[in-house]
């Protein structure tokens, strides 16, 4: 017995030996891949900054971005777009436009928004053709309207907030692309001031302004110049469009886009100019332009800065910026399908806050509605999670998808097509 007991005891001593002996290889062999794997970078995606040589690629992903994938970053996100109900087209025949949308306000219970209307016997015939009721653009022998909603879906137009005034006042031709700014109580309506047809020149104008005592009007238009033209020579000498006012610091700050070089070679930049009063005087930037790309400008208060969609036009299209002191932008992530024209609900617009917490939604246009000779623009609902106080992964996903009938509407043009076709016959040509 005491033989029997002494042998298991052998053996378990034995197999005790083995497997530590084993474990200890394992753990020997674990650590030498450690050490050889931890030459190279990470393989879980450090959140902050590793103290390691770096290349430059892998140094932007840290310096330039809120955070280093896609998904952490507050100012990334993709785009959804809905269909608005409660708008007429007039079976989409051009003859009726709604475009470039107010940021949205919620006041009185419901959702505000103004925009450029236009309702005229014809679509846009160009310039050349324009006459006192044909109209030369989609944005041409235009009024601001606006419309209510209790949910941003459905909306009930109300009519015109601010018609064109009569010649020689400012807009007498065309008032259009507004967008509204409320302080200390009153409302003020910025918006485009056309005295000849837009492409008579180029797309030539000043801003003016009307103010009321409520959303609904009456508005009081000051028929006068309030951000001038830059001087001949400077970037701004023949447009500010656009305005789009903020209340941060205290103050109005107003941005606005210019053309640099004239049609038809633009290239669009925003500035920035600065008020105590909604009457003015602005005072433009020194630093202007501020943003040097963007078709239209979209700004919403973030933490303690602006942040900025930036859409189309110039090097640094398709990105969202960020300026902690309002002034100098940085990008701050790379987008796709951004909204045209955007007009987004922003609760702190206007509250002077320095903690802004971002955008979840807000009203577009699409400018490609149907084809080209009945041109007009449509208003839609964008969503998005640009917010502090959201966190949706839908919106956060890498990728765009479309199918493969999307990219073929994309082809090359018949005088691309024709390029590539002589330049196959030389090819062969040369061969014989």
């Amino acid at each position: 017995m005491k033989y029997k007991i002494n042998s298991l005891l052998s053996i378990t001593l034995s197999a005790v030996i083995f497997l530590t002996a084993c474990s200890s290889t394992k753990s020997q062999d674990a650590n030498s891949q450690t050490n050889t794997t931890t030459k190279g970078f990470p393989f879980i995606l450090p959140k902050e900054k590793p103290n390691r040589p770096l290349s430059r690629a892998m140094e932007r992903n840290y310096d330039n971005y809120l955070a280093p994938r896609p998904e952490d970053n507050e100012l990334y996100s993709q785009f959804k777009y809905t269909e608005l109900k409660g708008f007429d087209y007039n079976d989409h025949d051009g003859t009726i436009t709604r475009r470039d949308p107010s940021k949205v306000i919620f006041e009185n219970g419901k959702y505000y928004v103004w925009y450029t209307y236009r309702n005229t016997p014809t679509p846009p015939k160009g310039a050349a053709n324009s006459s006192e009721t044909i109209p030369s653009s989609d944005w041409d022998l235009c009024e601001i309207w606006y419309a209510t909603s209790e949910d941003g879906f459905t909306w009930k137009e109300q009519g015109v907030a601010v018609p064109r005034p009569p010649k020689p006042n400012v807009g007498w031709r065309s008032v259009s692309t507004t967008d509204i700014l409320k302080w200390k109580g009153k409302y003020y309506l910025y918006y485009q001031g056309f005295m000849e047809a837009s492409g008579k020149r180029g797309d030539d104008c000043p801003v003016t302004l009307s103010y009321a005592d409520s959303p609904d009007g009456p508005w009081t238009a000051t028929n006068k110049i309030i951000i001038p033209n830059g001087a001949k020579g400077e970037w701004d000498q023949y447009s500010i469009h656009d305005p789009y006012p903020l209340v941060y610091k205290d103050k109005i700050y107003l941005y606005y886009k210019s053309d640099f070089d004239g049609d038809p070679r633009l290239i669009r930049m925003q500035g920035l100019t600065v008020a105590d009063n909604p009457l003015g005087p602005f005072e433009k930037n020194p630093l202007n332009p501020v943003i040097t790309s963007g078709h239209e400008t979209t700004m919403f208060p973030f933490k303690t800065g602006i942040a900025a969609l930036v859409i189309k036009d110039g090097n640094e299209h398709n990105t969202i910026q960020y300026a902690e002191d309002g002034v100098n932008f940085d990008i701050a992530s790379l987008v796709d399908l951004m909204p045209i024209a955007a007009g987004p609900f922003v609760p702190d617009a206007y509250t002077n806050t320095k903690d802004g917490r971002g955008i979840t939604w807000g009203i577009s246009h699409f400018t490609n509605a149907t084809t080209w000779d009945k041109n007009h623009s449509i208003l839609v609902r964008f969503d998005c999670d640009l917010s502090l106080d959201l966190n949706d992964p839908e919106m956060k996903k890498h990728h765009v998808y479309h199918k493969a009938a999307e990219h073929y509407k994309h082809g090359l043009s018949n005088k691309q097509k024709e390029r590539i076709k002589s330049e196959n016959k030389k090819l062969l040509k040369a061969k014989k």
